[in-house]
């Protein structure tokens, strides 16, 4: 997703001045193109990523909208405490772009893994988290952060094409329906692309509705909680701990309205079982979000 990135921030940058890109002293054979195109918009922070996000509010503070770009586990966990204070407690309009969420940077280890980034972003004050499960929604993320001139963080990874649109329900895309579903699925970011190709399978084939969590607080209007309620079963599935993230964020507001299934079955991160490590695939399959897994679980459903 990261070409799409770039090519969507050069195409706003071009339309709106007032569009600043600061990066962490990464991105290079990715992101030449914004350094050509934004000129002195386009700054190097340099390996200083908590320095990074405070230059980047003292520029929105005076009426700049500031993307701070690194890999993932770097510009959330190291920036924490300076995005809380600095941007979200203020609203400024500084957009957090983290690069290989989740296992993204496989065999590299736990330090350069961002499997709670979503649980600690979520929680502030004013902040809106983007999750891009397929590379064409990357473009209409980017403007819409810019569009709201909030608070953000943009969850980069590598996905797919969107295998169809069938209506949002706020934070929930519609992407795999089926007519008489046996269950709903919910998918946060690219690990959808594991179950779609799962509901490629013959036997899955037009057996579930696949939706996908676009952005963290979850909001969620009444058509989409009718259509989850219409089944009788339900799977979560993230590439994120449990506590903090999509399962957990959609229970309570599931439990809220007085909505129960049958089954209830959520697959999440879990951390490194055997305390190895290895590309992204291996920890997935660790953590039950490989494809086998996910056909064995949607088995239940049956």
């Amino acid at each position: 997703m990261r070409r799409e990135f770039s090519d969507a921030i050069e195409k706003i940058a071009l339309e709106d001045e007032k569009i600043v890109f600061i990066t962490g002293d990464l991105g290079y054979n990715a992101l030449e193109n914004l350094q050509l195109t934004l000129g002195n918009r386009f700054i190097n922070a340099g390996v200083a990523e908590q320095n990074m996000v405070g230059l980047a509010a003292g520029m929105a503070y005076k009426g700049f909208k500031v993307f701070c770009y690194s890999i993932a586990p770097f510009v959330v966990y190291r920036c924490w405490e300076q995005f809380r204070n600095d941007v979200c407690l203020h609203n400024l309009p500084v957009f957090l772009v983290g690069n290989g969420g989740g296992y993204g940077y496989g065999i590299m280890g736990s330090t350069h893994h961002a499997i709670e980034d979503l649980a600690g972003l979520s929680a502030l004050q004013n902040v809106k988290c983007w999750i891009p499960a397929f590379a064409d929604e990357v473009e209409s993320f980017v403007n819409q952060i810019v569009a709201e001139g909030r608070p953000a963080y943009l969850r980069l990874g590598a996905g797919k094409q969107t295998p169809a649109h069938e209506g949002e329900f706020g934070s929930l895309k519609w992407v795999v329906k089926s007519e008489n579903p046996k269950g709903a699925i919910v998918a946060l970011g690219p690990v959808a692309n594991n179950v779609v190709s799962v509901l490629q399978q013959e036997e899955f084939i037009n057996q579930f509705n696949l939706y996908t969590a676009q952005n963290v607080p979850l909001t969620i209007d009444s058509e989409g909680f009718n259509l989850l309620q219409s089944t009788e079963n339900l799977l979560v599935i993230e590439e994120h701990v449990s506590i903090g993230g999509l399962a957990q964020q959609l229970s309570v507001q599931l439990m809220e309205r007085g909505i129960a299934f049958k089954k209830f079955i959520s697959l999440r991160a879990e951390g490194y079982p055997d305390g190895t490590y290895g590309d992204q695939n291996f920890h997935q399959t660790q953590s039950g979000l490989d494809v086998g897994n996910i056909a064995k679980k949607l088995r239940l459903f049956f």
